[in-house]
């Protein structure tokens, strides 16, 4: 009852189809960076690099996607979400399309580079548009926005998987181009500009770097970016190599199926872990998301069987409950004339130590320790929840 009186505030005023807009274009964003994984043992084979090399890629893909976050932020603050919203849909159209066409590995690194760049502009500004859009409901919003690109995570890749048997890879990450290129008309037509006195009003830099420092000390904003910290590395190392791990004993499209199956777990688990927070608070859903995801990915290796392995991977999904949780969270922590900013540069750094889990994984794989490296992730997920068990109330953070 709760979340269905959240989502009818949500469409009020107009504000719906901005949600539309912003949620449609993150089902692409997101949903796209995950195309690889899926495909990852074709590319692999395709370039002749191992595990490593694989894990390399997809690690391009988020610490470039993450060195954005900081610039992406501050252009939040100085010319609006719009325009980095559809700017970001645009960019990620041409840059799957130079994935396609790779002729060597280094040359698909560099459209990796290209991918995560484009896409790294799309975040801050997702975040900073529904925090304005929906004050009241900030939480709601964002989850059901991270739910929609879970969907998209989900379908994507699976059709990747079902598609790659009989069309190339190559034609499947190109053929992404096209709804993103609509996705970018539709931002572009339906999130508003921003009012031109706030877009102007960022303070000089020595005042935003102030700003960003000050922001950092404060204790809720230091538990939060560790603990997503943790997460992501967690969830890279995990999503980069899922369908890899599977395939050794299943077929790849049962393996991407499974995959989709994770992100349908995230769906649900975002939109109800979202709307929990607003109405419980974010250290209890925190904790006990994190607590969940440990135990989970600890378990990938002991599990074996079509059904277990199906349900498995939707509570392994549910950790991605986490995102709209912290966002919100965060950016509500966060200094009022300098949020854009402070919250990119924040992401910058959870984003690009995270991005590293990948290559860790794909590391350890290669040396056969792929049990082990799962083992790993399930570590440093147990470690995250432990954190946020202190996490202090928005109130006691300085709200």
């Amino acid at each position: 009852m709760g979340l269905r009186r959240a989502t009818g505030r949500l469409r009020g005023g107009g504000r719906g189809w901005v949600l539309v807009a912003i949620a449609a274009g993150w089902v692409f964003v997101l949903g796209g960076r995950f195309l690889v994984p899926a495909v990852l043992p074709q590319v692999t084979a395709a370039f002749d690099v191992g595990n490593t090399g694989g894990g390399i890629a997809v690690t391009v893909i988020w610490a470039t996607y993450a060195l954005m976050q900081s610039p992406a932020g501050a252009l939040v603050d100085r010319v609006g979400e719009r325009r980095l919203l559809a700017g970001s849909l645009l960019l990620s159209a041409g840059s799957v399309g130079v994935l396609g066409v790779a002729p060597a590995y280094l040359a698909f690194l560099g459209g990796c580079a290209a991918f995560g760049f484009a896409t790294g502009l799309y975040g801050p500004a997702r975040g900073t548009a529904l925090a304005r859009t929906f004050p009241d409901d900030d939480g709601t919003a964002i989850g059901i926005t991270l739910a929609a690109g879970s969907v998209g995570s989900a379908v994507l890749p699976f059709l990747a998987g079902a598609l790659v048997g009989s069309v190339s890879w190559r034609y499947v990450v190109a053929g992404l181009a096209p709804p993103l290129l609509v996705a970018a008309a539709f931002a572009w037509r339906t999130v508003p500009e921003r009012d031109r006195g706030s877009v102007a009003s960022a303070p000089p830099a020595d005042e935003l770097v102030s700003d960003v420092l000050r922001a950092v000390r404060r204790r809720g904003v230091a538990v939060a970016v560790a603990a997503v910290t943790l997460m992501l590395f967690a969830f890279q190392g995990l999503s980069a190599f899922y369908v890899t791990y599977l395939a050794r004993e299943l077929d790849q499209r049962v393996a991407a199926g499974l995959f989709a199956l994770l992100f349908v777990g995230g769906a649900v688990a975002q939109l109800a872990g979202g709307a929990a927070a607003d109405r419980f608070g974010e250290r209890a859903v925190l904790t006990v998301t994190a607590a969940v995801g440990a135990v989970a990915v600890g378990a990938v290796p002991f599990v074996d069987g079509l059904v277990p392995l199906a349900a498995l991977s939707v509570v392994l999904g549910t950790r991605l409950a986490i995102a709209p949780v912290s966002n919100a969270y965060i950016i509500a922590v966060l200094p009022d004339a300098v949020t854009g900013t402070a919250w990119g540069t924040l992401r910058t750094a959870f984003f690009l130590l995270g991005a590293t889990g990948s290559t860790v994984v794909g590391a350890m794989a290669d040396r056969q320790l792929f049990d082990e490296a799962f083992l790993l992730l399930a570590l440093v997920t147990a470690i995250a929840a432990a954190l946020y068990a202190f996490l202090p109330s928005r109130e006691a953070a300085g709200v």
